[in-house]
């Protein structure tokens, strides 16, 4: 962000389109897997979920402070935009009507009057099922960037967190970054809740290229034998390692389901499981439910990094919330990985929503068991 400080030359003003879902995401913590619909938004509402797209979104209003002065927002009205921008004091033209409940056909309206009003790009806070919303409304013609606040986030549109969102955002408006073709995808959610991963390819939209900051779409693991005999060795030497009286909080992968299958053990594919003593004690719970099982007894976390984007935390499993993490503690946290998969990875990542934690997990770095006793030190970025 230096740069609208340091840059001798006249700094031009530029339009920034910004839109919030404020539902998005509110079904990760309380282990929904998504927030399509508003059966499942009733759901999620009824488990004690809350919003989180505002306070993200305000992150990454914050991050981009340092452009304020130079820098118009076009936003969607009250809580979709409007209600957090003018709380910084950004000059903003408004665009729609207060509602108490917004539906994706206002995220496809508002996004139709933005590439109306004449936008540099616009930024969207939400999932997968916003980016699908968007692409509907504009297709190809604008310029598009998203600030991960959703559960599901397969899109190739999204920036690693908020505040690499912002950076982006710098330097794409005033130093010039290329522009791709990202995929839009999404799953089908009732499916992924019942343990089945359906992805589709929606299309495309175009977004700024920047491979450090921007997280790309996720990369299914692939199955052959020598994967499959990677993940039993990995999955052997765990079971070895394990402890009495230790509770192990389970995330969800292919990699941490052999766990199970060689304990003889269910193991939710897309959920989190707590395991005792080698035996499945809780299956598919949510982060109040994780809490519970865990209050003052000793716990240690085993996950496996998203293939194609690296994240440990953040994507897909926000049962394992900030709270659960720092009670468990960074260093009883397991990370498994085929060789394979690290090997497309040059580094891990992290986006728990907690910025502190976040850069505790950095200035560390994490060890990931690879195979048989077999471990290997990542960076986490």
């Amino acid at each position: 962000m230096l740069i609208l400080l340091t840059n001798p030359q006249p700094i031009p003003n530029k339009t920034l389109g910004f839109i919030i879902n404020p539902i998005a995401g509110m079904g990760g913590a309380v282990g929904l897997k998504g927030t399509d619909g508003q059966q499942t938004l009733k759901q999620a509402q009824a488990l004690g979920a809350t919003p989180i797209a505002t306070k993200r979104a305000q992150t990454f209003l914050t991050e981009l402070l340092t452009a304020k002065p130079y820098l118009k927002l076009v936003v969607g009205a009250a809580n979709m935009g409007e209600t957090q921008a003018k709380k910084l004091g950004y000059t903003c033209q408004v665009i729609g009507e207060t509602k108490p409940k917004t539906t994706p056909e206002d995220t496809q309206t508002i996004a139709k009057a933005i590439l109306k009003a004449g936008v540099d790009l616009l930024v969207y806070c939400g999932g997968d099922g916003t980016t699908r919303d968007i692409q509907k409304a504009i297709g190809m013609t604008l310029p598009v960037l998203g600030v991960p606040t959703g559960v599901k986030m397969h899109s190739a549109l999204f920036a690693t967190s908020p505040q690499a969102a912002a950076r982006v955002v710098i330097e794409y408006l005033w130093s010039g970054l290329p522009l791709q073709e990202a995929e839009v995808m999404d799953i089908d959610e009732q499916a992924f809740r019942d343990n089945h991963l359906s992805a589709k390819l929606y299309g495309y939209m175009l977004s700024p290229f920047e491979p450090h900051l921007i997280q790309g779409n996720k990369m299914e693991s692939p199955i052959t034998e020598n994967e499959v005999e990677n993940q039993a060795a990995i999955a052997l030497y765990v079971i070895e390692e394990m402890q009495p009286d230790i509770l192990y909080v389970v995330g969800p992968g292919t990699t941490t389901r052999t766990v199970a299958d060689l304990l003889n053990q269910k193991k939710t594919l897309l959920g989190v499981d707590i395991y005792l003593d080698k035996q499945l004690v809780a299956q598919d719970v949510n982060e109040k439910q994780i809490l519970t099982h865990i209050n003052n007894k000793p716990a240690k976390i085993l996950i496996t990094p998203i293939g194609g984007q690296g994240f440990i935390f953040g994507r897909g499993n926000q049962q394992i919330s900030p709270q659960i993490i720092r009670q468990v503690g960074i260093n009883n946290i397991f990370v498994i990985a085929t060789k394979s998969k690290l090997a497309k990875l040059k580094h891990l990542r992290v986006d728990t929503g907690d910025p502190k934690l976040d850069d505790a997990f950095r200035q560390s770095g994490i060890r990931v068991i690879v195979d048989y006793k077999t471990t290997q030190h990542m960076p986490i970025e």
